[in-house]
């Protein structure tokens, strides 16, 4: 009996360490048992579960928010301009079963996802032109075509959340002609600002030369008639004192002619009969 009650124990313990009819379920999975290669059951909450050894087998996929990175690729505008995209995708699997009755897993997924999303992004930027893309309504577009990838994958149990570029670049061999238009673009630009600068620094120096001319004319008008003014007044003068007594203005005429006359070791010659020297005698 006891012999009997061994083997039960040790088949038991074989049956539980070799066979392992528990598996569990983690918060990041959702699981499918199967059995025999047919879909039994689908498991999206976590925990311990049994199945039969040998006959139930169980498929695990990912419950979390998925990354898409697609490779770069040429894609066409409205205004047939040819553009470098870089694109990536967050998705995630909302039915575990329809994905593996399509796409089998999640690298059939990502293949799908790859034709897809690349699919939608050709169509919808080839509606608008390079300008509106690489503009603010590049967020519009980028919900159009999540939308419409959303609804295409519907079938395949994947519900995509959103869709972005990361980048957009001209190809190389466009960029170089594009960037030369754009300098030349600038260079006239350039050109321009400096002609009207140039234009505009000639009349304020042709308005500052004029004006400068105004200044000189009215200050030389301005000096002659207070010159004027100054000898007239000094005439006056000379014939008031002249008249009050004219031998004590010819000597001080005298006097200031010989201090103007006789400076810096001039010599002149005169005869001693010169009224020049009358007061000098």
């Amino acid at each position: 009996m006891k012999k009997i009650l061994l083997l039960l124990i040790g088949a038991f313990l074989i049956f539980f360490l070799f066979l392992n009819p528990f598996f569990i379920v983690y918060q990041t999975q959702q699981v499918i048992l199967t059995q025999l290669g047919k879909p039994m059951k689908t498991i999206y909450e976590p925990g311990l579960y049994f199945k039969v050894p040998m006959l139930q087998e169980t498929r695990y996929f990912d419950n979390r928010l998925l990354d898409y990175d697609a490779s770069p690729a040429e894609i066409l505008t409205k205004d047939k301009k040819n553009l470098v995209v870089d694109n990536y995708a967050k998705w995630r699997i909302k039915d575990p079963l329809k994905l593996m009755l399509t796409v089998k897993d999640e690298i059939g997924a990502q293949a799908r996802l790859d034709d897809i999303i690349y699919s939608e992004l050709r169509i919808e930027l080839g509606r608008h032109t390079l300008h509106e893309v690489l503009s603010e309504t590049r967020g519009e577009i980028m919900e159009t075509v999540t939308k419409r990838t959303n609804e295409k994958f519907i079938d395949y149990g994947i519900e995509v959340r959103d869709v972005r570029i990361k980048r957009a670049d001209l190809p190389t061999e466009n960029a170089k002609a594009i960037y030369g238009r754009m300098q030349a673009e600038r260079d006239r630009i350039a050109k321009q600002y400096r002609s009207e600068g140039s234009e505009e620094a000639t009349k304020i120096r042709a308005e500052t030369d004029r004006e400068k001319v105004v200044l000189l004319a009215e200050a030389y008008k301005e000096e002659q008639k207070i010159k004027g003014e100054g000898e007239a007044l000094a005439i006056k003068i000379y014939a008031d004192a002249f008249q009050s007594d004219p031998e004590f203005y010819t000597f001080t005429r005298s006097l200031e002619a010989y201090k103007r006359s006789l400076k810096d070791k001039t010599t002149v010659i005169l005869s001693p009969e010169s009224d020049f020297l009358k007061y000098m005698k």
